[in-house]
C-alpha cells in the first residue's frame, strides 16, 4: 500500500481549483488517486462544482453514490410508473413497492419546494464523464438491499413506526421541514428520506450510512484498478467514514460486498400460525366428536363467515372488483393458518391482474392520494388499500371467529 494523504484543498487539476470552497479529502492507496467530492444533494454550487471537476480534465475515471437502480430512476422518472405491479404482488414485494413509492413522493416534494431535482449532481457527473468518455462506476449498494437490511435490523415496533412512515410519506403534501432540508445539505437522500419514517435510529443509520461508507469503499478499491486519478462524487456526509475505510480496510472488496449483500432469512418459527391452526382444526375436531355433525359444521361455518365476510367487505370497501371481493372472501378462512399466505395478497393480486393500472394513474399517484376519492379513483392507490383493508379484515375476522369458538367449545 503506498502513502496515504487526506487533504481538503489539492486537485490534480492545474489553474483554478474547481473544488475551492467544496468539501473533499483526497486519499491515495495502492498507486490510486481518488479524489471524494462532497456534495448536497439539493445545491446548485454542487451541481457547477462536479462539472467543472470533471471538465478539469484532471481525472480518468469517475465514481458516483448512485446504483444501477437510482440511476435508471434519475435519468428516467417514469421508469416507476412501467413497474409490473403483478409481478410485484407476486413477488411478495408490496412493502418494498411502497418504499419506492415513498422515496419518489419524497423527492417530488423536494424538487417542488426547492427547485433542486435531488441528486441532480450525481446525474451531472455521469452526464458529463459520459461526455469526455470517461469510465463511470457505479459504487452504491442497491438501495432495495439497503432497505431490507434496514428492516431487518428493526424490531416490530420499529417496523410498524417505519411503515406509518412509509404511508405518511406517500400521502403527505406538508413542506419538507428545515431539520431534513439541513441532513441533505450536508448530503444524503436516503438517511433523510429514511430519517422521515423513523427518526433518531441507530439501527437505521447504520444500515443507511455506516454499512454504504465501507460498501463504497470497497467498491471504489476495486474500481481504481488500472486508473491513476478517480474522482468519486457522494454525499458529504459520507466523506469521513468513506475516506477512513478507503484507507483502512483490509479485507478483500468482494468479501465486504457480499458480507454487507446478505439479508438474514430469519427461520423463526411461526408459533402464533401452529397455534391458531391448531385450535381451529382441533376445534372442528372436538365439535365433530362432541356434538355429531350438527355442531362439527356450525363451527366450520362461523369460522368461515367470520373471517370470508371480514376478509370480503375489507376488500369491498377498498372498491375491489367483485372477482376480488370473491377471492378474498375464499382465501380468508384459510390464509390465517399458513405463515407464508395473505388474503390481501391474493385478493390484491386479483385485482391487479384484472383492472391493470394504467401509466396515467402512476404519474397521478400523488395527487390522488391527497383526497378520499383519489384513493379509490386511482388504481395503483385501489390495490395498495386492497392489500391492506383485506389483510385487516381478515385479521378481525380471525379474533371474532376464534372468539366465537371458544365460546361455543366451553360454553
Amino acid at each position: 500500500m503506498t502513502d496515504e494523504t487526506m487533504t481538503p484543498t489539492e486537485s490534480p487539476a492545474s489553474g483554478t481549483d474547481p473544488l475551492h470552497g467544496q468539501p473533499h479529502q483526497i486519499v491515495e492507496r495502492d498507486g490510486v488517486r481518488y479524489t471524494l467530492l462532497g456534495t448536497a444533494h439539493i445545491s446548485q454550487a454542487s451541481i457547477d462544482a462536479v462539472c467543472a471537476a470533471i471538465d478539469s480534465g484532471g481525472y480518468d475515471a469517475v465514481a458516483v453514490e448512485l446504483d444501477p437502480g437510482r440511476l435508471h430512476s434519475l435519468t428516467d422518472p417514469d421508469a416507476l410508473a412501467r413497474m409490473d405491479i403483478v409481478k410485484v404482488l407476486r413477488d411478495g414485494k408490496t412493502h418494498l413497492f411502497a418504499a419506492n413509492l415513498a422515496l419518489a413522493a419524497y423527492q417530488r416534494r423536494l424538487a417542488e419546494q426547492l427547485g433542486v431535482e435531488p441528486g441532480a449532481e450525481l446525474k451531472a457527473a455521469v452526464h458529463e464523464a459520459r461526455a469526455r468518455d470517461l469510465p463511470v462506476h457505479l459504487i452504491d449498494r442497491e438501495v432495495g438491499l439497503t432497505f431490507r437490511r434496514a428492516m431487518q435490523r428493526l424490531g416490530w415496533w420499529g417496523r410498524a413506526k417505519t411503515g406509518a412512515g412509509i404511508l405518511l410519506a406517500m400521502v403527505g403534501d406538508e413542506e419538507i421541514g428545515e431539520d431534513d432540508i439541513e441532513k441533505l445539505k450536508r448530503g444524503d437522500v436516503l438517511e433523510s428520506s429514511f430519517g422521515e419514517f423513523a427518526a433518531h435510529s441507530p439501527a437505521l443509520y447504520e444500515s443507511v450510512i455506516a454499512e454504504r461508507d465501507r460498501y463504497m469503499a470497497a467498491n471504489l478499491r476495486d474500481t481504481g484498478r488500472g486508473a491513476r486519478e478517480v474522482l468519486a462524487v457522494v454525499g458529504a456526509g459520507h466523506l469521513p467514514g468513506l475516506a477512513r475505510h478507503l484507507r483502512e480496510d483490509t479485507a478483500a472488496p468482494a468479501a465486504v460486498r457480499a458480507e454487507l449483500e446478505a439479508v438474514e432469512i430469519r427461520k423463526s418459527f411461526p408459533w402464533f400460525t401452529l397455534a391458531l391452526t391448531v385450535f381451529v382444526i382441533g376445534g372442528f375436531v372436538w365439535g365433530f366428536w362432541q356434538g355429531g355433525l350438527d355442531v362439527g359444521s356450525d363451527l366450520i361455518v362461523q369460522w368461515v363467515l367470520a373471517t370470508g365476510l371480514l376478509g370480503a367487505l375489507g376488500c369491498a370497501i377498498a372498491g375491489g372488483h367483485p372477482l376480488s371481493i370473491v377471492a378474498a372472501f375464499l382465501a380468508s378462512p384459510l390464509t390465517p393458518l399458513h405463515p407464508a399466505l395473505a388474503s390481501g395478497t391474493i385478493s390484491a393480486l386479483v385485482e391487479a391482474t384484472l383492472r391493470k393500472p394504467t401509466y396515467a394513474d402512476f404519474m397521478a399517484l400523488r395527487d390522488d392520494v391527497q383526497t378520499v376519492k383519489g384513493w379509490w379513483r386511482n388504481g395503483v392507490a385501489r390495490i395498495l388499500l386492497n392489500f391492506f383493508l383485506t389483510s385487516l379484515g381478515t385479521a378481525i375476522g380471525v379474533w371474532t371467529g376464534g372468539l366465537r369458538m371458544l365460546g361455543r367449545l366451553v360454553g
